[in-house]
Formats: C-alpha cells, sequence, structure tokens
C-alpha cells in the first residue's frame, strides 16, 4: 500500500493543484518533507505543498492517485500509521493489497 511505503523515487505527476502553474507538472521524488513533496522535474527541482495538490504516483508499475491531504505529515508517522488509515479513511480495499 502506497500510504504506508516510501514516496522518495517514485515516478509522480500533479493532476490537480490550487497553483495553476504546478498542475501537470513530471518528474521523480527527491524528499518529503511534512508539508512538501520536491521532486526533480526538466525543469529543475520543485517544492509542491501536499495539501495543495492531487498527484499521481507510479507504485509497483500501476498508476495510483492520490489526494495531497492523505499524505500530509511526517514520512516516519505516516508509514507507521498507514495500516490503521484504511478503516479511518475508507480507503478503496485495493490499497490493501
Amino acid at each position: 500500500m502506497i500510504l504506508e511505503d516510501e514516496l522518495i523515487g517514485l515516478s509522480v505527476s500533479v493532476d490537480n493543484s490550487t497553483d495553476k502553474s504546478k498542475k501537470g507538472l513530471l518528474g521523480r521524488v527527491v524528499d518529503e518533507t511534512k508539508n512538501m513533496l520536491i521532486i526533480d522535474t526538466k525543469d529543475g527541482v520543485k517544492k509542491l505543498a501536499k495539501s495543495e495538490c492531487t498527484f499521481t504516483f507510479m507504485y509497483m508499475g500501476e498508476p495510483v492517485k492520490l489526494e495531497g491531504k492523505l499524505i500530509v505529515g511526517r514520512p516516519e508517522d505516516r508509514i507507521k500509521k498507514g495500516k490503521r488509515w484504511g478503516k479511518k479513511w475508507r480507503l478503496p480495499k485495493f490499497f490493501f493489497k
């Protein structure tokens, strides 16, 4: 499940954003903080606020679309809490393969 896994190194695209200049960005996640994803794009490194975007990650060869609000928080805490999120957020069952 992507919510309890490391995002660094995954390919990502920005499907939607409150900042229209960031919509459509493609790249690879190079770092992650509590509120930001740092993405290496062809135009350089971009910092994106997680809560303002909807992302599509390539995870295990499959595209996974996530609302950025689901991944806000320290990466180490998100990884620990991932299994409990299925009940709290009512995520689709395919996240828990």
